[in-house]
């Protein structure tokens, strides 16, 4: 937001000023503007999930007992398949578009939601049930900063 400088005549705008606080023109507070380092992000987050699914696939079993979990019947083991197989190669491939559709910056966006609705909710849990442990606390920080990192690296314009 622009206004003309009282007593001048040439027409030159300056920055408003609102409470004694000069406000740049540009508002924009993102790190970075570059294609091919949001396409890294992306590209990485991509494969983090597809590694997951994957073992997930292979040994549901073992991961479900490094998360806490105890799968029993197929209720169980269909309910961890439908998150960490079908919710997790969704983001995967919303990754993987995002990263080939770079100048939308709302698709990239949309996956640092769903990576960041992760660290959120084991905050939820934490009021209650203490940090993760293990991999879990190093998965917390992981998603943490990598949905912030894809938030702040914007494309080039």
């Amino acid at each position: 937001m622009a206004c003309l400088t009282p007593g001048r005549t040439d027409g030159q705008r300056r920055p408003a000023v609102h409470h004694n606080v000069r406000l740049p023109e540009n508002r924009e507070t993102h790190l970075v503007h570059n294609n091919i380092a949001r396409r890294i992000l992306l590209v990485l987050t991509a494969l983090i999930f597809i590694a997951i699914a994957t073992r997930a696939v292979f040994a549901p079993d073992q991961m479900a007992s490094g998360l806490g979990y105890v799968l029993t019947g197929s209720n169980g083991y269909s309910e961890f398949y439908a998150i960490y197989l079908g919710v997790w190669l969704a983001t995967a491939a919303l990754a993987i578009l995002a990263a080939f559709r770079i100048r939308q910056p709302l698709i990239g966006d949309l996956v640092a939601m769903f990576v960041l609705a992760q660290p959120v909710g084991r905050l939820f849990a934490l009021a209650k049930f203490g940090l993760p442990e293990g991999m879990l606390l190093a998965m917390f920080a992981l998603e943490a900063v990598g949905g912030l990192l894809v938030l702040g690296v914007r494309p080039s314009a």
